[in-house]
């Protein structure tokens, strides 16, 4: 059982647990996906990383690339942030392909069909993320209704390293590649427990 967790000094049995649940997570957000565009996608292996706040932004593609960022609030036996995000290429990408291209445009901000269809994208893969987490830890996680925004990645990572950073500076990072050959794309998910609610999920696993 934990008593303590230090994310700098993590065991590498808890790290293995910790990526673990991170490909359990993704494979069930792309499957989620598959079935709401009624297509199948592939996903390769996701990379998982216990990483700074500092560090993520170089991740997707600078602290000045564009992004699409949707952010949960998490509660009840885990508390703490999740966030999906994806740069612009394949936000849209993932738009058309759900629109069947009625409403995709490769260039402009997106229309307001579109951002509803990014914002239940978000919703699907992150509920779809978080009932594997639960089925897995065998805890109660409710999440609160997506919040979307499109900007500067720099910036919409700041809003949980200001909420968090005063707890810890780590996230929990999985970035996956999903599509098909020609089409592939990047999703990264982070989630930003508290330091308890790692220590919940690790003592629920028998860490």
């Amino acid at each position: 059982m934990v008593s303590q967790i230090n994310l700098n000094q993590i065991d590498n049995m808890q790290y293995d647990v910790l990526k673990e649940i991170g490909n359990i997570g993704a494979g069930n957000a792309t499957t989620a996906l598959s079935q709401m565009i009624n297509s199948k996608i592939d996903m390769k292996v996701p990379k998982v990383d216990l990483l700074e706040f500092k560090e993520l932004s170089d991740i997707v593609g600078g602290a000045e690339n564009i992004v699409v960022g949707i952010l949960f609030t998490l509660e009840g036996q885990i508390d703490g942030m999740m966030m999906f995000m994806m740069d612009m290429g394949a936000a849209r990408h993932l738009v058309n392909l759900l629109l069947g291209g009625a409403y995709g445009s490769e260039t402009g901000k997106f229309s307001e069909m579109e951002r509803s269809a990014l914002n239940e994208i978000g919703n699907i893969i992150a509920g779809a993320y978080l009932s594997s987490l639960s089925s897995l830890t065998n805890l109660l996680i409710t999440s609160s209704i997506p919040y979307m925004a499109i900007d500067m990645s720099g910036a919409i990572l700041s809003v949980p390293a200001i909420e968090f950073g005063k707890i810890g500076d780590k996230a929990l990072l999985i970035e996956t590649e999903f599509g098909d050959t020609d089409n592939a794309v990047n999703g990264y998910f982070i989630l930003i427990p508290t330091i308890d609610s790692y220590r919940a999920i690790l003592s629920s696993l028998g860490l």
